[in-house]
């Protein structure tokens, strides 16, 4: 069995919009949602970026059963550590369902705009661990202090915590990602069924028994020609080679490196078209490669999507 849940992009829609997918992926049947978390969009066309935990809010109130999750925030360097424990915890206590938090080393896009030294990944990671450590320790819920290589944090309290802590799920795409995930987490968000990723995650935690999420990237449209247009349109820096999408700084420069990629280029990246099949079958890849948690991100339409979702591919999946 695989949970199937919703991909609330901010970057593609208003908090309003992310609220009331919330409420419609619920109640078509999907099991969680994962929220965005982005400073700026990718590109101009997709024109938006509200805050995620004003949007947490909101769906915690418009929402009864469904699990809700950041996908992912990162807590290094637009928003300390400190914060991201005190707007976790009070997520966690007003949500009826199970809240979760995704987090990751984050890109340029986002993070820069503090005017903070955009690092290596491998400083990126060591500023994570300290960031995690910091979290759960304000989570214990008494008096905390830290003196740390990236932080410091003095006589903090935070007194609205859950009874239990959220768990944490680490954002991975490789092998140093995967035992990072495997070491600090309590579970794993990757968005492509990467082979043996996820057996590096479980060889790391020695149990396998851990949580591990999937995002697969899909345009529903009428058409098989409207989907793959609106992909380009709105989602095209999703086909940038290496690692462009956490080095480049600002929307400009993502639509200037994504100007030479074609319909064609994208169609690779993102399941395109009105063919449950298709979607069921890129869904059935993540399945294979292991993940019990599949989120699904729909390029453009949302409401619609989710009613083709609720009657077209969720009942493949119990």
């Amino acid at each position: 069995m695989v949970d199937l849940g919703l991909s609330l992009i901010s970057e593609e829609h208003g908090p309003n919009e992310l609220v009331d997918g919330a409420r419609r992926a619920e109640d078509a049947g999907f099991e969680f949602a994962l929220v965005s978390d982005h400073f700026h969009p990718w590109l101009e066309a997709q024109g938006e970026a509200p805050f995620v935990w004003n949007t947490l809010g909101g769906i915690a109130r418009e929402t009864e059963a469904l699990r809700v999750g950041t996908g992912v925030t990162c807590p290094l360097f637009r928003i300390h550590p400190v914060n991201v424990a005190q707007a976790a915890a009070t997520a966690a206590t007003m949500h009826p369902a199970e809240f979760f938090l995704g987090v990751g080393t984050g890109e340029q896009l986002n993070e820069h705009v503090t005017g903070e030294h955009w690092p290596p990944h491998d400083r990126r990671l060591a500023r994570l661990e300290e960031a995690v450590e910091i979290i759960r320790g304000l989570w214990e819920g008494e008096t905390y202090s830290h003196h740390g290589e990236f932080y410091t944090v003095e006589n903090a309290k935070l007194y609205t915590i859950p009874d239990d802590p959220p768990p944490i799920h680490v954002a991975a795409g490789g092998p140093q990602t995967a035992d990072f995930a495997a070491e600090f987490g309590d579970g794993i968000v990757s968005t492509a069924p990467k082979a043996g990723l996820l057996d590096r995650f479980a060889e790391g935690t020695g149990d396998g028994d851990r949580p591990a999420y999937g995002q697969v990237t899909v345009c529903w449209a009428e058409t098989e020609d409207e989907a793959r247009e609106t992909a380009h349109e709105q989602w095209r820096q999703t086909a940038l080679p290496g690692e462009l999408g956490q080095a480049l700084p600002t929307p400009a420069h993502f639509e200037q490196a994504s100007a030479s990629l074609s319909v064609d280029d994208v169609a690779e990246t993102v399941t395109c078209g009105p063919d449950a099949d298709d979607h069921i079958e890129m869904i059935d890849e993540y399945v294979e490669a292991g993940y019990d948690s599949v989120s699904v991100h729909q390029v453009g339409d949302l409401p619609n999507a989710i009613d083709f979702y609720a009657e077209e591919v969720l009942p493949s999946f119990g």
